[in-house]
């Protein structure tokens, strides 16, 4: 079966972390994509055929967290201009075609994906667990995974001669919906 994400009531976060000697001092900042979809094709009886392709425009991340407008636009030029250069790599895209399923009860499963991660102009191995829901009209798959700005060629971001800066791992929540 075959089903498209719907981007208006799915959800996808990207949480940084600050580091350093002045990180109790930082900002943890949260983004949020507003411009992705995709498309999963599942079915119940063969699970282990599950595909995933997804897609985001990188310009679409928006900073969710509160503060001051200054600093949240800051973060934001900062995030795309030298970050992830959303110019230059306009799309952050992810592609599965290899799941491992395992049935919890009729309709719902634990799924680890194996696909590749396109983001900043690098493809990579990445691995997402999820847990999912499935019936005829609808598909919803929750989780969590982590990913590292080095593994995609990003440059870490600094403040203060070094004493603040953003932690290497991103952590990537989500809560997708698709319809047939």
């Amino acid at each position: 079966m075959q089903y498209v994400i719907d981007p208006q009531v799915s959800r996808f976060t990207i949480q940084a972390f600050a580091g350093g000697m002045l990180s109790v001092l930082g900002h943890n900042p949260k983004f949020v994509a507003t411009d992705f979809g995709g498309a999963v094709t599942f079915d119940p009886d063969t699970p282990n055929e599950a595909a995933l392709t997804m897609s985001m425009r990188a310009a679409s991340l928006m900073l969710i967290d509160e503060g001051r407008e200054s600093d949240r636009e800051t973060i934001l030029r900062t995030m795309h201009d030298q970050v992830l250069e959303s110019a230059k790599y306009p799309e952050i895209s992810y592609r599965c075609d290899q799941a491992r399923p395992h049935a919890l009860v009729p309709g719902q499963f634990e799924v680890t994906l194996e696909g590749d991660l396109t983001l900043h102009g690098v493809t990579r191995p990445q691995q997402i667990s999820a847990k999912l829901n499935a019936t005829a009209s609808m598909f919803r798959a929750f989780g969590e995974f982590s990913v590292r700005q080095s593994d995609y060629d990003i440059k870490q971001v600094t403040v203060a001669a070094s004493m603040l800066k953003v932690k290497d791992e991103l952590t990537c929540t989500f809560d997708i919906v698709a319809r047939r």
